[in-house]
């Protein structure tokens, strides 16, 4: 009875995660009902309105704090809630952005916004399950309706070809992850993470900590975690997944997916292995697993991830799979700030994350509208859109440039955090490591400038101008505008990552 009470007790805070299914269910209803040319728009009015009563139920003010719901499954606190209205915010403009794409056809557009709020849900267990059961069933939630979104046009090769590698891939990362779950589960008896970090305390004390196995087990779950960020050696999905899905897909699963990657991979590894005393003075607790450097293990892989992602990146012509890499480099930076032990470290995550929603975003939306008004995706069908579409142009440049971390852009800042965090640890690995980041930011100058000399320097193969509809515009502005903003006065962000870095330990 007590257990039974305890998950009543945690419905009130379950709120957002409600809302979602009820929109769910009123997509399916409203789908079977309405006339075939009113799908669409009813489709993504009805989505918006489930993503703003989530977000209603999420910054709703509740006494409480940090809670564990549902005997421990998951966790109520700021860190979750600060990914969840994340997560809102990615699926929004994703909603708006297929209202303008051909891609998502009238037909199937109720499959499409079923899918994307099944997928957000996974992604709001994601970030705040604390159990290696809920771990692994989020993910998979998140997977599986990946997949059918990545092939969602039924009738392209290209896109069957990117959803079949994302499934081989995602079938064998996510074997490998619950094979290191159940070793860790062998290890300390238990699935929740704060009493795996009690088990692991206890064992550290004494001495008696089974070092082979749980080496294994975390390289296997850090497997896991790598393929949902894309990082190398993880990452061999993720450009012919982005080249093959529809545009809002592509640009969705650039920014949501990677950010509840480093949601769960942060509440992983500082539940278990990182103390709130060793948080707080920046110590490195994680360098006692099994003897290996585990920070310097993570920064080796945040350096060829990004150094990958940059050289890859230089010699695509396709603009998605350009970015495609260019995601991949990004996620190498963000693996920076994990690699430094310190609250500095996760707060320069969780801010660049807001940035990087905002220009890569808005660069997706560039390429879609590109797309729309010429059918191609190449460098060279953005010859002389400074000229022919000088708005999504200019925009188009405030997002490269951004996304190169060049002042007086929000990118730059980010970045800045990022490296700080690297310099103000010391030792000379971190020194370097902050050096490798600052020669691959100068690297991805090279392939984001050839887009921008296309749209401004080449010439144009016709004089016709591209219409790029208002919606499109009104966007490109939303998401221009914070690049800019922020580029210049950031404290509001800081002060908001600041408050919810607060997890849910014990």
């Amino acid at each position: 009875m007590q257990a039974v009470q305890a998950n009543l007790d945690s419905l009130k805070y379950f709120c957002a995660e409600f809302s979602l299914v009820l929109g769910i269910l009123a997509i399916i209803l409203f789908d079977r009902l309405s006339q075939p040319e009113r799908r669409k728009s009813l489709a993504a009015a009805v989505s918006l309105v489930t993503l703003g009563m989530a977000l209603v139920a999420i910054l709703w003010p509740r006494d409480g704090g940090s809670l564990p719901l549902f005997n421990g499954m998951l966790a109520f606190d700021p860190f979750a809630s600060f990914f969840k209205v994340f997560f809102v915010a990615v699926t929004g403009i994703t909603v708006l952005f297929a209202m303008n794409s051909s891609e998502i056809s009238e037909r199937r557009v109720g499959e499409f916004h079923i899918l994307l709020l099944s997928l957000t849900l996974g992604l709001f267990l994601l970030s705040s399950a604390r159990n290696l059961l809920m771990i692994y069933v989020a993910i998979e939630m998140v997977s599986l309706a990946s997949y059918v979104l990545v092939g969602f046009k039924r009738r392209d090769r290209r896109s069957g070809e990117a959803a079949l590698k994302y499934v081989i891939y995602g079938g064998a990362a996510s074997g490998v992850m619950i094979y290191g779950m159940s070793l860790l589960y062998g290890l300390f008896g238990s699935l929740d993470l704060g009493a795996i970090n009690q088990a692991w305390q206890q064992m550290a004390t004494s001495g008696s900590i089974p070092k082979p196995a749980l080496v294994v087990s975390i390289f296997f779950i850090l497997a896991g975690l790598g393929y949902k960020i894309a990082s190398v050696p993880f990452h061999m999905w993720c450009p012919d997944a982005y080249e093959g899905a529809p545009t809002p897909v592509t640009a969705f699963l650039s920014v949501g997916p990677k950010a509840a990657g480093f949601a769960v991979l942060i509440r992983f590894f500082y539940t278990i292995f990182v103390s709130a005393e060793s948080l707080e003075n920046g110590s490195n607790v994680l360098v006692i697993l099994g003897d290996l450097p585990w920070p310097a293990i993570i920064g080796i892989i945040s350096v060829a991830t990004m150094t990958l992602g940059n050289f890859s990146a230089l010699n695509q012509t396709n603009v998605k799979r350009l970015l495609a890499y260019s995601s991949i480099a990004h996620a190498g930076y963000l693996l920076m700030g994990f690699t430094v032990v310190s609250m500095d470290g996760l707060r320069s995550i969780m801010l660049y994350l807001v940035i990087y929603l905002f220009m890569n975003l808005g660069a997706f939306l560039v390429v879609m509208a590109v797309r729309e008004t010429t059918g191609g995706e190449e460098i060279d069908d953005f010859r002389g859109l400074g000229s022919r579409a000088p708005f999504a142009a200019i925009t188009m440049a405030i997002f490269l440039f951004s996304l190169t971390g060049l002042p007086p852009l929000a990118g730059f800042i980010g970045k800045f955090y990022i490296f700080a965090a690297v310099l103000q640890h010391g030792g000379y690995f971190y020194y370097l490591l902050a050096l490798i980041g600052v020669i691959n930011s100068a690297i991805s100058l090279y392939y984001y400038a050839r887009i921008a000399r296309a749209m401004f320097l080449d010439k144009s193969p016709t004089t016709e101008r591209l219409v790029v509809g208002r919606l499109t515009n009104g966007m490109l502005s939303l998401l221009a505008l914070p690049i800019l903003a922020l580029g210049i006065y950031w404290e509001p962000l800081r002060t908001a990552v600041v408050d919810s870095l607060v997890l849910l330990t014990g």
